[in-house]
């Protein structure tokens, strides 16, 4: 009691006839010169037998109100708009806040009534008020800082039951907040999520496949920054219990590109210190997975997915289910052979042919297209086959183990690749877990996949596909197996309903109005819409399952090399 009589009143609660204060929210009027602002936490004194109550609220609205019936009132209390007079009426106003109940401490919700001393939580009364003091220490993963207009700080936590199941998962990060700034949160989270494990003895139970993207950004993740962090940065780390290192036990995945085989050097824009190895499909490695690679093609009859069922049954053994192409299909060994020889092509003619219940035509657009992505258009990730050291995504993702992260470089790669290849480690993933292999034993606990630009791959207005179905699988049941999807785009309105729907954290940068206005955003009221349009870089609003209100916090910058950025 003592040490809240010391923190200043800020003003007091005000209810009138037309503006009650209710069990959700309640205004206060402000002390003159005293400064708030919107995402800031109070607290107002609540009726209780012992006067120990009280009532947290967020800042949501501020405004100013005077005693003038109408703006021409004023104008003419100024000498009829002299702007350098001293007006003859004086007008009498305040500034009036209104703010969304949090919480009680006392399970109290009772309107907070009027009069009542209104002042800046401290850290303390903050995580009372978002419930963070009822998450067990060891499910504590701090996700940022509250900053307040007094000067107040406190780290804020997500509870990870919430973040990694089995209470709800996945992460999803939008907004137009500027360079790297979405990845940098993704990457700072995945860290904080490493380093919370390692602390509770749980490092080695979770692992993370990291796909990069864009340029160079996510290729040196293991190094230290060249310049270092500035001291302002070590101490944001450092108040949020954390420590700012790259990241260790990482093994990097790079593209084999058209030169790869006269240089060696995979199709990146910069190539890792260590731990790399060059992938590429070649036929046998994809035959199963036309559907994913053809994912953007529309297919409203199924014909092109009877004819992809028709090959990969073909090129199966039928004992083993393993690659065995037999029979009428025992010629097709590469992709030339699929594209150029029986069945897909009549011998005699050189002309696409029906195949089982597919017609010619169907057979003769599926050619045309494939050859388009595996041969004119592809950027040397299909190989006829793979040379020794040449890799098989699948195969390595399946060699991954508690505590290591994998970065996937498809930054180069076309649209289609990037497609097949995202596809290939989600249902490499859900396969392991949900269909228990003989490797699930040795499998993580807990594995994050982490996606920029999610929106190409589970698009909001898109037919159903191949790939949105492997995503919608991952956001739906993947809490369940332990598979978690952190997802990022610039508007989440371009992705997939239920995708986001299934995310129990949202995180959201600098976004437009109109973008704002959208369906995927109607869990924000319309006051802080308004403020996430001001958003400064480095500045996020923060909803998460626990909470009952969005909070805004800021993060500190990675604590790896970011060779875009640097």
């Amino acid at each position: 009691m003592a040490e809240r009589e010391e923190r200043p009143i800020i003003g007091l609660s005000s209810a009138t006839a037309h503006e009650p204060n209710t069990s959700d929210a309640f205004s206060f009027w402000l002390t003159p010169g005293v400064i708030v602002n919107p995402f800031d936490i109070v607290e107002a004194e609540q009726v209780a037998p012992d006067g120990a109550s009280r009532t947290f609220g967020i800042v949501v609205d501020l405004e100013h109100s005077t005693d003038a019936p109408t703006h021409l009132s004023n104008f003419i209390s100024n000498d009829f708009g002299q702007v350098h007079v001293n007006p003859n009426t004086v007008r009498q106003g305040t500034t009036v806040a209104r703010a969304a109940v949090l919480s009680n401490n006392r399970d109290i919700y009772m309107p907070v009534m009027n009069d009542r001393p209104v002042r800046f939580a401290d850290a303390e009364g903050i995580h009372m008020a978002l419930g963070l003091d009822q998450i067990p220490e060891r499910y504590r993963v701090p996700a940022g800082l509250i900053r307040m207009s007094n000067g107040t700080e406190a780290p804020v936590y997500l509870d990870l039951r919430y973040v990694l199941g089995p209470e709800g998962a996945h992460v999803n990060i939008t907004g137009i907040s500027g360079l790297a700034t979405k990845t940098s949160y993704a990457m700072f989270l995945l860290q904080a999520i490493l380093q919370t494990a390692e602390r509770t003895g749980q490092r080695g139970k979770i692992a993370a496949i990291v796909l990069n993207v864009k340029h160079g950004d996510l290729l040196s993740i293991d190094q230290p920054p060249k310049r270092g962090l500035e001291p302002e940065q070590h101490e944001l780390w450092e108040r949020l219990g954390l420590s700012p290192k790259p990241f260790n036990n990482v093994r990097y995945l790079l593209p084999h590109g058209k030169d790869t085989p006269r240089t060696g050097r995979p199709n990146s824009f910069r190539l890792p210190d260590r731990n790399w190895r060059i992938y590429a499909y070649s036929l046998q490695d994809a035959y199963t997975k036309l559907d994913l690679l053809l994912s953007q093609i529309p297919d409203p009859w199924d014909t092109l997915s009877a004819l992809i069922g028709e090959i990969a049954s073909g090129l199966s053994d039928p004992k083993t289910g393993q690659w065995g192409p037999r029979g009428k299909w025992a010629q097709v060994t590469d992709w030339r052979g699929l594209l150029y020889g029986p069945p897909l092509v009549d011998p005699q003619t050189g002309q696409s042919q029906k195949v089982g219940e597919v017609p010619a035509v169907t057979v003769g657009r599926f050619r045309r297209i494939l050859r388009r992505i595996v041969e004119t258009r592809q950027s040397g990730i299909f190989v006829a086959q793979r040379r020794k050291g040449i890799v098989s995504i699948s195969e390595e993702i399946a060699k991954i183990r508690g505590g290591e992260v994998v970065v996937v470089d498809i930054a180069k790669l076309t649209d289609d690749e990037q497609t097949l290849v995202f596809g290939d480690i989600l249902r490499t993933i859900y396969a392991l877990y949900a269909e228990g292999t003989e490797e699930a034993d040795e499998l993580p606990e807990k594995v994050i996949i982490f996606v920029d630009e999610l929106n190409k791959y589970a698009p909001a207005r898109e037919r159903e596909s191949p790939i949105i179905e492997q995503v919608l699988d991952i956001a739906e049941r993947g809490r369940s197996l332990g598979v978690v999807l952190f997802g990022a785009e610039q508007f989440m309105s371009a992705i997939h309903e239920r995708v986001a729907g299934n995310c129990a954290t949202m995180v959201i940068g600098r976004s437009g109005s109109a973008e704002l206005s959208a369906p995927h955003y109607r869990f924000l009221n319309q006051e802080v819409k308004a403020n996430i349009t001001r958003l400064e870089k480095g500045e996020l609003v923060l909803s998460h399952a626990i909470y009952r209100q969005p909070v805004k916090i800021v993060f500190p910058k990675p604590a790896y090399l970011q060779e875009g950025v640097e």
